[in-house]
């Protein structure tokens, strides 16, 4: 029987604006072995108009199996005003959002999860942690997202 969860495709678009965290992010992907494309932006402008496309031109993160990992922290559009985004686009409201933000605040919980986000996870500081927590998103996603 061959494992269905490490041969599916899972798009994972990170929103992030702190670039040793997204380096850390796409290193954790490599130790392990997570094969899930990654798409990175550096706040919730850029990433609206990565999964929205432009005018004439297809989303740069592909419509389907999406999963948006989210700092909150971030310039232009934080990562609030992107959930409120999200959530009110017809075509991008049902896609998963795990927030992944460095605030453990009980304030930013509550505010999250009114946006009808899958999950509020504190970045780990250690970078084995790290790894761990990516691979099990990454399968728990693949598993709920497979057809």
């Amino acid at each position: 029987m061959t494992n269905t969860i490490n041969n599916s495709i899972l798009n994972i678009l990170l929103v992030e604006d702190d670039e040793v965290d997204v380096m850390n992010v796409q290193r954790a992907f490599e130790v392990g072995k997570i094969t899930s494309p990654l798409y990175v932006a550096g706040n919730g402008i850029e990433a609206l108009e990565m999964l929205r496309g432009k005018p004439g031109q297809p989303s740069v993160v592909p419509p389907d199996r999406r999963l948006i990992l989210l700092d909150l922290n971030m310039p232009k559009m934080n990562g609030l005003r992107f959930l409120q985004e999200l959530r009110a686009d017809e075509m991008l409201k049902h896609i998963p959002v795990v927030v992944f933000a460095a605030s453990n605040e009980e304030s930013d919980k509550i505010e999250t999860y009114g946006l009808n986000v899958a999950g509020y996870i504190h970045k780990p500081t250690k970078f084995t942690d790290f790894v761990e927590l990516l691979v099990a998103i990454n399968d728990y996603w693949k598993l709920c997202e497979m057809n």
